[in-house]
């Protein structure tokens, strides 16, 4: 446990960055502020690099599995002798795992906006806010119980509405981040009432489950209840359908902030959730588990639907990221079992999946960002013949197209192929849906790919002063994190996942399905094949055909096939013409009025009996003195009155 004693400054130190940028980052450069939080983040990943290998260097167990450890818990909040609130930190596989993604990805993330952010206003305010959402995110994954875990699942809700709305005089982006809020909110208040059921019937809200087993035994239907409510509010943060709408208007943030907390690390939150509550949803709700990973899948479908027809490269990977995180929900909802070897291959997978997906589709971000950086547009019409002005960014995001394809031997394909492997032995309805997703997967990404570094050349135009603009490779403090997070994508596939995370801590060895494997791949080359007929030239005919030939399909999916319309009508007219219209008469006409002529009483009132104190010492004297006579025929009914009536 010693090795341990400085793991809560993993918590500590974001925080301190925080609180000294937050209330003095005014008094600092705004590149002394982006340092500081950068080193801060250093300092913070070298922790976290360091628990990881001490733990997963520690000795086994003798049942084989990993050791779970509390290095830091207290009582924060007594409630009686059983149920108490706990803050702390638990490392165990996943939070551990967890802790790599944030910390990596925050770190590129924090590097990257020293370039990316030069000079724009509020750059200390940024990176507080930044410093706020590691730290937030961080304390999530490493909660001892529910309620922690809800107090910084808040938290990051709150950090995220910030980022969002950084560019707070720009109308779309408080839209955006107001939209975020609220969905979330919504979301988060099927969450909290689990919680408080679940915590209710089982006495606790720690993880450590097998105290309390006979509790949530006795408490029946109300776990799987209380467990369904839980999956809402990580629906919410996982924009998972029908809760995926303010995703893809959060992209109004900064590029950097879409790469941190909408690909990599918030996103996946309501996958970490339902990971970390896998034993119960498998002893006590499979079929709340079941219903979440046909969710998944009809969300994974949904979105990549929607991605193969946006012209924004940053809602494209908006659209992405909500398939791929359906990709994950569908691996932890296709497994029946603890047992490794058969239902926990979907677990493993989700969990490798969600570490693979952290690392490229950062790359992915973050190499948009370069290109909206150099063009200083989002539109892809905008773009096109990119890769001989910027070939380290278009190498690097051809890296993780090919690993978000399934491309063998980048790190998406290793992690994706032991999902459809898991899918398959659940249904094989489900396994060739998914393998259909991954092809449209492959097909929307080498669209944006080609759209934006191959298609009809970039059209060098004019700046200020007649100078052609001409678009250049981001500088090295940019290009380092695309570098890095290329190479990780280069690799990651080959780590022994299963070794070190698996559904009941025992090792797990990863073994290749070939006819899973061979038909993914497959797909996904017929994929990127459609892609470069349609976009890879200057030409747009065969496209323009498809888009005029598929008509009304072609224009809902353009229009997000008008969930967003349809939530407007409902809140709009619906709710409020039927709820709020009758309650805002309702507070106008009963109680508003009823408070008005409570109002008009009291000035009448007080109009009438001013006179009563209009100074003159004579009418006091009257008033006085009647006041003495009244107190005395009172007195006088009293004592003489009752005995008369008695």
């Amino acid at each position: 446990m010693e090795q341990y004693s400085i793991t809560p400054l993993i918590i500590l130190l974001p925080l301190a960055a925080f609180l000294l940028l937050g209330l003095f980052g005014n008094r600092f450069k705004p590149l002394t502020a982006g340092i500081i939080a950068t080193l801060e983040m250093t300092a913070t990943t070298v922790i976290a690099y360091f628990t990881a290998f001490s733990y997963f260097t520690s000795d086994r167990l003798p049942d084989g599995t990993f050791a779970t450890f509390t290095p830091f818990d207290y009582v924060w909040l007594p409630l009686g002798e059983k149920l108490t609130f706990n803050m702390g930190i638990l490392l165990d596989p996943i939070s551990v795992m967890m802790l790599i993604v944030i910390t990596t990805v925050s770190l590129m993330v924090h590097i990257y906006s020293l370039g990316y952010m030069k000079g724009e206003k509020g750059f200390q305010r940024y990176f507080a806010f930044l410093s706020l959402f590691t730290m937030s995110m961080l304390g999530l994954v490493v909660a001892t119980n529910i309620f922690q875990m809800y107090l910084f699942w808040e938290l990051v809700g709150v950090s995220s509405y910030l980022l969002i709305g950084f560019y707070y005089t720009k109308p779309s982006a408080i839209a955006a981040s107001k939209k975020a809020f609220i969905v979330t909110r919504f979301a988060d208040l099927g969450f909290l009432i689990g919680i408080l059921v679940y915590g209710y019937y089982v006495g606790s809200y720690s993880f450590e489950y097998s105290a309390h087993l006979k509790a949530i035994a006795t408490a029946g239907t109300m776990i799987p209840l209380a467990l369904g409510l839980m999956i809402i509010g990580g629906a919410g943060k996982s924009a998972m359908f029908p809760f995926h709408l303010w995703l893809p208007d959060a992209m109004e943030g900064p590029t950097p902030v879409s790469a941190l907390i909408h690909a990599a690390t918030m996103v996946v939150a309501g996958v970490y959730l339902i990971a970390r509550l896998f034993p119960l949803f498998v002893g006590f709700a499979p079929d709340v588990l079941h219903l979440a990973g046909y969710v998944g899948a009809f969300t994974a479908l949904f979105a990549a639907v929607i991605a193969c027809v946006q012209t924004d490269i940053k809602r494209v990977l908006a659209f992405s990221t909500i398939s791929q995180i359906g990709f994950m929900i569908v691996a932890l909802g296709v497994s029946t079992s603890a047992d490794p070897h058969h239902g926990g291959l979907g677990y493993m997978a989700s969990m490798f999946h969600l570490f693979t997906h952290a690392m490229f589709k950062a790359l992915l971000f973050l190499g948009a960002g370069a290109v909206i950086h150099a063009v200083h547009s989002n539109e892809m019409k905008d773009m096109g013949g990119l890769w001989k002005y910027m070939p380290l960014t278009h190498i690097t995001f051809l890296v993780a197209c090919l690993a978000i394809a399934g491309i063998p031997p980048f790190s998406g394909f290793f992690s994706k192929d032991e999902i459809l492997a898991a899918t398959f032995m659940f249904s094989p309805t489900m396994g060739y849906l998914m393998t259909f997703i991954a092809g449209l997967t492959a097909f929307y990404m080498f669209r944006l790919y080609y759209n934006i570094f191959w298609a009809k050349p970039y059209e060098v135009k004019s700046g200020h002063g007649g100078h052609a603009h001409k678009p250049h490779e981001a500088p090295a403090v940019m290009t380092f994190p695309l570098l890095f997070l290329a190479a990780v994508t280069c690799v990651a596939g080959f780590i022994p996942f299963g070794n070190f995370v698996s559904s009941n801590g025992e090792a797990y060895h990863i073994h290749i399905d070939k006819q899973v494997a061979v038909t993914s791949v497959v797909v996904a080359l017929v994929g990127i094949g459609i892609a470069t007929l349609m976009y890879r030239g200057a030409s747009r005919k065969v496209a323009d055909g498809l888009e005029r030939g598929f008509g009304f399909l072609y224009r809902a999916a353009v229009h997000r096939f008008y969930i967003d319309e349809i939530y407007q009508f409902v809140t709009h007219k619906i709710i409020f013409a039927l709820i709020s219209k009758p309650i805002a008469w309702f507070d106008r006409h009963v109680v508003d009025a009823f408070f008005d002529r409570l109002a008009w009483l009291a000035h009448v009132t007080a109009t009438k009996i001013k006179g009563l104190q209009g100074g003159n010492v004579q009418s006091y004297a009257v008033v006085f003195l009647w006041g003495i006579l009244a107190i005395m025929v009172a007195l006088l009914f009293i004592t003489f009155g009752v005995f008369w009536l008695m």
